[in-house]
């Protein structure tokens, strides 16, 4: 049976406590913070997680223009460098073995010089985040994104081009349904393939709500997880349907996102699941 949680991104502008209480309301085995260390007191976040019986399975790191791994200028790649290694430090406060990392910013969509150098720094400094999280038990998965919104990685084949060459054993990749239903030809053949490498995993429907508010069909891909053991949680990252969804919620759009949509995702996936395993003894 698969674990669920729940990226705390979501709930924007939210105090955590309310965000742990709400996930294990609706039955999630965990949450996903936001990768900005300096917003979270880690002791408060360890003491809520046991207390509302959760855990945190996953950190999502926050890639801008000043971090990032590709850029031409080395001191803002030592900048973003160093901000993987607070995010790592920070993964290890609260006890979290899964941090994202990405190779460049988001919203980045065309290199600022040769392709081949932003790759290789990209390598570099994913490598030595890596090396850094290692001595704190934390391990890095490498995220794909769609082309609307870099031009790196795109695919997970290409996410797995980019693991093989940092080569180490606590650097895995991660999928995102909502990307990879834009990028993929096949998504559940695209998580068979990799197979040695995802240790993580976003779902969201194709216009980025709920689970069943879109036209995805899960069960391929729930089916794929299967086959491969999954052993990671499934997150999920939903967003109000806007270049800025977070400008959306600065208005006070969106509160759909918060108790429905937590309700509808995990209720939604978990039947599927329900079906998938029945014959499962």
């Amino acid at each position: 049976m698969f674990k669920y949680s729940f990226d705390s991104l979501v709930y924007f502008g939210e105090d955590v406590e309310k965000s742990i209480e709400r996930v294990a309301k609706f039955g999630y085995d965990a949450i996903e913070l936001v990768g900005e260390p300096d917003a979270y007191d880690t002791k408060r976040v360890r003491n809520l997680v046991s207390d509302y019986g959760i855990t945190v399975g996953s950190i999502c790191s926050i890639y801008n223009a000043e971090r990032d791994l590709a850029h031409p200028d080395p001191n803002k790649r030592r900048q973003a460098i160093d901000y993987v290694k607070r995010v790592a430090d920070m993964s290890a406060e609260v006890e979290c073995p899964v941090m994202i990392v990405a190779p460049t910013s988001n919203g980045k969509t065309a290199s600022l010089t040769d392709f081949d150098d932003e790759v290789k720094w990209a390598i570099e400094g994913i490598r030595e985040g890596a090396e850094y999280a290692a001595k704190l038990n934390v391990n890095l998965c490498i995220e794909a994104w769609n082309r609307y919104e870099t031009y790196m990685l795109n695919r997970l084949d290409q996410a797995m081009d980019m693991w093989k060459e940092v080569n180490l054993p606590n650097v895995g990749i991660m999928g995102d349904l909502f990307h990879m239903n834009i990028e993929e030809d096949n998504i559940a053949e695209a998580i068979r393939k990799s197979r040695d490498a995802l240790i993580h995993i976003h779902f969201a429907d194709s216009n980025r709500k709920a689970p069943g508010l879109g036209h995805i069909d899960f069960v391929p891909a729930l089916q794929a997880l299967k086959d491969i053991d999954y052993k990671g949680h499934i997150t999920f990252e939903i967003l109000p349907a806007a270049a800025d969804p977070f400008g959306v919620m600065k208005k006070g759009g969106g509160l759909e996102f918060f108790d429905d949509y937590t309700k509808k995702s995990i209720d939604h996936i978990k039947s599927l699941e329900k079906s998938l395993f029945a014959n499962t003894k």
